[in-house]
Order: C-alpha cells, then sequence, then structure tokens
C-alpha cells in the first residue's frame, strides 16, 4: 500500500467574516467539501472564501468553488474568493469561468 501525501480539506471559519480552506479541494472529496463550505460560508454573513491553504485541486474543485458562489448569490450574499490556487485559476481561465470567481 502507497502512503497518501495529500493533506485532507479542513474548513476554518473562525474569523469572524471569511472561511478559510486548506487541503486537497478534488474529486474524491467534493461532495463533502460542497456541504461543510455552503454550509461554513452561511454562518454570521460571512464574505470571504480563502483558498490559500488548497494545496491540490482539480475540475471537481473548481466546480465545488463554482456551487458555493452559486449559493451565497441565490441567498442574496455576495461571496469574495481569495488567494485562488494557480492551478484553479487556469483551469477556470480554460472554462470560460474566470469572470464567476471574481
Amino acid at each position: 500500500m502507497i502512503a497518501s501525501s495529500i493533506t485532507p480539506l479542513q474548513v476554518d471559519d473562525g474569523a469572524p467574516d471569511s472561511v478559510r480552506v486548506s487541503g486537497a479541494l478534488t474529486f474524491a472529496n467534493a461532495a463533502v467539501a460542497l456541504d461543510a463550505l455552503t454550509a461554513a460560508v452561511a454562518r454570521d454573513g460571512r464574505h470571504t472564501l480563502d483558498l490559500a491553504g488548497v494545496t491540490r485541486t482539480d475540475s471537481a474543485g473548481l466546480a465545488c468553488v463554482l456551487a458555493v458562489l452559486a449559493k451565497a448569490a441565490e441567498q442574496g450574499h455576495k461571496l469574495t474568493v481569495r488567494n485562488i490556487p494557480e492551478g484553479m485559476h487556469l483551469l477556470a481561465r480554460v472554462c470560460d469561468v474566470e469572470g464567476l470567481m471574481v
């Protein structure tokens, strides 16, 4: 068995206005991440999703972030994404959804 060096997803909503995400945000955990992030950004009117700690991402991670943004908008909350990982940023550009992340 090969040991995995992928850091598990962590969601920190300890700051008063932001939610910090760290670890892997991939297909393997996108469903769980979507639930956790949606709940975290809904608490007390969070308005920043900080991805500085995201170490690995893929198209499912991008889809998760876009879904969280859509859900926040649906509830009338403006959510800003900060520190988008380069890979996610490039993928958003290729998929022509980069404008949705600002």
